[in-house]
């Protein structure tokens, strides 16, 4: 018999086997300092890509004074219990009706955290007969929802229109083989790695042959794709076609939380069987009025959304105009595709850190495939043009250095104890 504990730790997994070198440098690092454009990383002053605080709400006077106030009145401990049995509230259910509205959408759901709401929104609207047909780029809580779900699953390659249709026809022909079940299609409206919006026009014209219901993950899109902020579904003049619609708050939001949309019939059936959310203590009360005004804030502020476009424009435009590969991105997630093994992604990781005072995330394998490195830049409305021209000058500098080899080292440094 091998004892667990044993097991775990002589193979740290994929991510953890790096952990003695990286830890509170590559991974866990703390950035201090009030949240914005500019914070403090190991006492020194970046420019900071890392933070999804599109609208630049997180430090908003008028957000800051509505949430002290909520905490005075309030304190984090009201309402105590779970919202079913005494967690209620009269300032939670505004959120929901006023979110509902936002969304164009019957009825909407408070839900405490975005991971565990999508993984249990799909454990509670799929049966073991029902069949799943989602996206392969999908977000790591779709994936894992997924993978509970007892019944049959089939995963269409990216944004690949043709390969969907073909896993539905494959979905369609073995509910009828089997005799019972649906069809649940999942995507997201902007994916949140890439920066491209999920096809979601193109999925709602194959309801005319296809019976199937669309549940979105826009925690990307809402706040900062369509006319008034409600997501990739009014962006593509969808939102009407989209089944269920999911976001979170900690993106455009800064706060923290999440909410599903939809029939009212649906929401109810939600409310009374999402175990993430029967078993949970409900939404504390300052976050609850904290993310109505947030929410405010999102619809009668639209030059924080302008902003945070324009911002994008200017960053994504120099990135091409120097040479770097952005992907197909059309949303505010902007990537920045290399090639390099992890060696020379943390040699560069570090000359933009220590020698150009830039902080951003990087992804590299096991996340995406041996040889490649993805810078991820999350711009907002908080940053201004003298952080971007000196974001564009430091890319520009050190890609030239990691095609000249420049960056090829050893092993990863070790930071740890830097």
């Amino acid at each position: 018999m091998v004892d667990i504990f044993d097991r775990l730790l002589k193979h740290n997994g994929p991510i953890g086997q790096h952990r003695e070198r990286a830890h509170g440098y590559f991974a866990f690092p703390k950035l201090e300092g009030p949240i914005g454009p500019r914070m403090l990383f190991r006492g020194k002053e970046k420019i900071v890509w890392s933070l999804n605080n599109y609208l630049g709400l997180a430090n908003h006077p008028e957000i800051r004074k509505v949430d002290e106030t909520a905490a005075k009145e309030f304190g984090f401990a009201m309402p105590m219990g779970a919202r079913m049995m005494s967690g209620n509230s009269n300032y939670h259910e505004q959120l929901e009706r006023e979110l509902a509205a936002f969304e164009h959408k019957e009825d909407a759901f408070l839900l405490n955290y975005g991971y565990q709401g999508v993984v249990s929104i799909i454990d509670a609207l799929v049966s073991r007969h029902d069949i799943i047909v989602y996206d392969a780029e999908s977000h790591a809580c779709i994936i894992d929802g997924v993978r509970l779900h007892a019944g049959h699953r089939f995963v269409y390659k990216h944004n690949d229109i043709e390969d969907f249709e073909k896993q539905l026809q494959r979905a369609a022909a073995l509910i009828e083989k089997q005799g019972a079940g649906g069809i649940l299609v999942i995507t997201e409206g902007v994916f949140g790695m890439g920066g491209d919006q999920g096809k979601l026009k193109e999925i709602v014209e194959l309801k005319k042959s296809y019976s199937f219901r669309l549940f979105v993950d826009d925690a990307h899109g809402f706040g900062t794709m369509g006319k008034t902020g409600a997501g990739a579904g009014e962006e593509q003049g969808v939102q009407d076609q989209i089944d269920l619609y999911f976001s979170t708050f900690a993106k455009s939001m800064a706060s923290i939380g999440a909410f599903v949309a939809g029939p009212k019939g649906i929401i109810d059936y939600l409310r009374y069987n999402l175990r993430s959310q029967i078993f949970a203590k409900s939404m504390p009360m300052p976050i609850t009025v904290g993310n109505i005004k947030r929410l405010e804030m999102l619809k009668s502020h639209p030059e924080l959304k302008e902003k945070l476009w324009s911002n994008v424009r200017k960053l994504q435009n120099g990135l091409k105009a120097k040479g770097l590969d952005i992907g197909a991105t059309n949303s505010p997630v902007t990537p920045i595709y290399m090639k390099g093994d992890i060696p020379e992604a943390t040699a560069m990781v570090m000359d933009l850190r220590e020698n150009h005072s830039i902080f951003c995330s990087i992804v590299v394998y096991p996340v995406i495939p041996k040889g490649q490195i993805i810078y991820r830049i999350i711009p907002t409305a908080a940053h201004n043009d003298e952080d971007i021209e000196r974001t564009l000058v430091a890319f520009e500098t050190t890609k030239k250095k990691l095609d000249a080899g420049d960056y090829k080292v050893a092993h990863i440094p070790d930071m740890a104890e830097a």
